[in-house]
């Protein structure tokens, strides 16, 4: 196959890429099951006008074509792959999806991302593809899903009030306290989430990210093990909170670092829906070298070590944590 042409997508891209989108695989569950990404109603013309953290870009070769997107906040150390379409499992060739997954990569860096993540089913042709591009799987995460349903905030034992920018310091030790330390740069909630706190004597037990869409709402909880026995009550509370509930589907994803979670949820009605590896592809770190000046001792100079300056420079391909 000739080396594809791959570039971010314009105005005359828009049929092929509303043509390709519906066979694509979604790899963003937040997004893909709170709104629609890919089809008709997606942002495909405004990603294009108004790029609002979402770019695409499109590969073409001989007869083949795919089309990858993936967002990115500024205030985000990580970008995060949406979809791609086709995905491998339609061809038995994955070298286009291979080109656009680098090409998405070189993207996402030039924006400044640190790290190019996607969300993949273990048991699917596209996770040994993204294995070849050198994404590396990083911890699994199973989502539960519940039908509509009404709770009303008065029948809750548990009382949950807005995240707020006084909250910050202490969301970020809760979850030094939760998440892994290998895990911390890509485990928490990106900037779009929206966030509910669960305070106990002033301390702050729980942070429960979310979002709500037309097609469903999607929970990320962050609970202390102090607060293990309230686990139920603070989904509960969170869900009482959301005025979709009585009309879309709940999803909460649970991740193996909080895999007690589950018994919790399922006790409140909560089903397994799909598992998923949380893969992630460096794409620099930051390395410290020394930097040299001249100084003058005496008649003769010599070249003394200065502070070492940080630079860029991408991580190996071996590079990799299970």
């Amino acid at each position: 196959m000739d080396t594809p042409d791959t570039r971010a997508i314009t105005i005359v891209d828009l049929p092929l890429i509303r043509r390709l989108s519906n066979r694509g695989t979604m790899l963003d569950s937040e997004r893909g099951l709170t709104r629609d990404a890919r089809g008709a109603n997606s942002a495909l013309l405004s990603t294009i006008l108004f790029p609002r953290g979402l770019y695409t870009l499109v590969a073409k070769s001989d007869q083949q074509q795919v089309v990858g997107q993936f967002r990115y906040n500024p205030d985000d150390t990580c970008a995060h792959i949406v979809y791609v379409a086709p995905s491998a499992e339609d061809d038995a060739d994955d070298t286009i999806v291979l080109h656009i997954l680098d090409a998405m990569t070189q993207e996402a860096g030039k924006y400044g991302a640190h790290a190019l993540l996607a969300e993949v089913e273990p048991n699917s042709r596209l996770f040994e593809t993204f294995r070849m591009a050198r994404f590396a799987p990083y911890t699994r995460q199973v989502i539960w899903r519940h039908q509509p349903t009404t709770i009303k905030r008065e029948d809750c034992a548990i009382n949950l009030e807005d995240a707020a920018d006084a909250h910050q310091m202490a969301i970020n030790s809760l979850m030094a306290n939760i998440v892994p330390k290998m895990l911390q740069q890509y485990a928490v909630p990106h900037g779009d989430l929206r966030g509910l706190v669960y305070r106990k004597d002033e301390r702050i037990l729980a942070y429960i990210a979310f979002s709500e869409g037309e097609n469903g709402i999607y929970i990320l909880p962050y609970i202390h093990t102090d607060a293990v026995e309230h686990a139920s009550d603070l989904v509960k509370a969170t869900i009482a909170h959301m005025g979709r509930a009585r009309r879309v589907p709940i999803y909460v994803c649970v991740r193996s670092y909080q895999d007690w979670l589950s018994h919790s949820i399922e006790d409140i009605g909560f089903e397994p829906w799909i598992e998923q590896a949380v893969m992630v592809k460096h794409i620099a770190a930051g390395i410290r070298h020394p930097g040299f000046r001249r100084v003058s001792l005496g008649q003769s100079d010599v070249a003394k070590p200065a502070m070492p300056a940080l630079c860029s420079i991408p991580v190996s391909d071996d590079e990799e944590y299970t």
